[in-house]
This record gives C-alpha cells, sequence and structure tokens, in this order.
C-alpha cells in the first residue's frame, strides 16, 4: 500500500495525513473484497524497514493501526471476516498488540468467509529465516529428517502458513519492485502495477486491477495450449 506520504506531500499536506487517507482505502478495499467474494486479502501495512522512518511518523502509524482495530472490530464481526496479523508483531508497542491479538481471537471463527491478513513489522527475509531456523531445530530435535524438507515443509514454517499463496499482486504508486513482500508466495502471482498512490486506490481502480488479472493466461510452466487441451 504505497504512496501516502508522497500523495500528502504532492498537496502539501503533512505526511501523516497521508497515512490517514490511507486508511480509508483499507476500509473501502477490504469491503469491496469481501463484496466480491475474495476469500484471503493481505494488505502490507509496515515493513520492518518503516522502523526506520521518524519517530514521530511511525508513532502516528501506530496511533492509526490502534483506531481501526477499535473502529473495525464490529464490522468484521458481523461480516465474517477474520482477521491475522503476520510479522514481528512482538515488536509492536503494547498498545497496538493488545488490542489486535485480541481481534485475532475474536474472529478466529469457522463461520468467517474471508481472512484479512495485516503484514505488520513485515520482511519476507526475516520470514524465510526464521522458518529455515524452525526447521533446523526440528531437525536436531530429531522430529524431521533433512530429506523430509520440501517445500510443503518450507510453507509450514512460515508465517502464511494455511493461507492460500496469492493469485495477484497489486502495487500502488507506480513501485516496480517487491520491497521485500511475500517473496517465497508470490512465486505464481500474477503482477498489477498502478500509478495511483494507495489514498487514491478505491473501488474503481481495484474493478480496473481485477479485470485486467482475468485477461491474463496463468500457465504455471505449461503452454497456453497445454492448457486450452489438457488431455
Amino acid at each position: 500500500m504505497d504512496g501516502n506520504g508522497r500523495w500528502a506531500e504532492r498537496q502539501g499536506l503533512p505526511r501523516v495525513r497521508g497515512h490517514e487517507e490511507g486508511a480509508e482505502s483499507v476500509r473501502e478495499i477490504t469491503r469491496a473484497c469481501r463484496a466480491q467474494g475474495v476469500e484471503a486479502l493481505t494488505l502490507y501495512s509496515f515493513s520492518t524497514e518503516n522502523w526506520k522512518r521518524p519517530k514521530r511518523e511511525v508513532a502516528h502509524l501506530m496511533r492509526l493501526l490502534q483506531k481501526y482495530l477499535r473502529q473495525e472490530r464490529r464490522e468484521l464481526l458481523d461480516n465474517g471476516i477474520r482477521l491475522r496479523a503476520i510479522g514481528q508483531v512482538d515488536r509492536l508497542p503494547l498498545y497496538v498488540r493488545k488490542p489486535l491479538q485480541e481481534l485475532v481471537r475474536l474472529t478466529d471463527k469457522p463461520s468467517c468467509r474471508m481472512t484479512l491478513t495485516l503484514a505488520l513489522s513485515y520482511g519476507s527475509r526475516t520470514e524465510i529465516v526464521d522458518a529455515a531456523q524452525q526447521l533446523a531445530r526440528l531437525v536436531k530435535a530429531g522430529a524431521l529428517k533433512p530429506e523430509a524438507i520440501d517445500e510443503a515443509a518450507i510453507e509450514r514454517c512460515l508465517y502464511t502458513a494455511g493461507l492460500p499463496d496469492p493469485d495477484l499482486l497489486i502495487r500502488t504508486s507506480g513501485e516496480m519492485r517487491i520491497s521485500n513482500f511475500l517473496l517465497w508466495q508470490l512465486a505464481y502471482a500474477e503482477i498489477y502495477v498502478t500509478d495511483a498512490a494507495w489514498p487514491d486506490f478505491r473501488r474503481p481502480q481495484l474493478a480496473e486491477a481485477f479485470a485486467a488479472y482475468a485477461g491474463r493466461e496463468r500457465r504455471f510452466g505449461k503452454t497456453g495450449a497445454q492448457l486450452r487441451d489438457p488431455r
């Protein structure tokens, strides 16, 4: 969800104003995805690198997250949306971590039809390192043989265990990079880049992204002819 700060600066507003407008996009896009039947939506909300930003901006982002968790509680529960969080969540301040953990617990119901995952203090390289260390501990304990380590074993140790691999990655603000996001999981995702900054990314822009995705041919290593005639 890129471009909040630059969106604000272009309009002569403080950067925090861009984050506030970005929170409105989070609300609208979550509602739109739920209405469209999307089963899993993951939002890159705060990266491990974002801790390097000015302390005042980081503090505002944390307060904004706390406000979101409080305001959206009823909507998530009423609309059957399960909340998850991935990343180094223990680095978040307690006033954010506590309501986050509570909402994750409250929304974890079998009846939920959509999973909203917030990537918070998240970095994909760190995720992969953590998975490798977890596998190493299992091998050391004799609970896993080295030759049994396959893709499925690695995926079970990732933060996203239990979630499907993404079908579509949407990158806002015209940025042409992955930025340390879901490096393993995005192996076969379709990538859609829009020049719209995140505060300007609303239902019409989401519809354009979905339309572009619908026109893609997903081959997963096969030829187009094989997909059309799988015999």
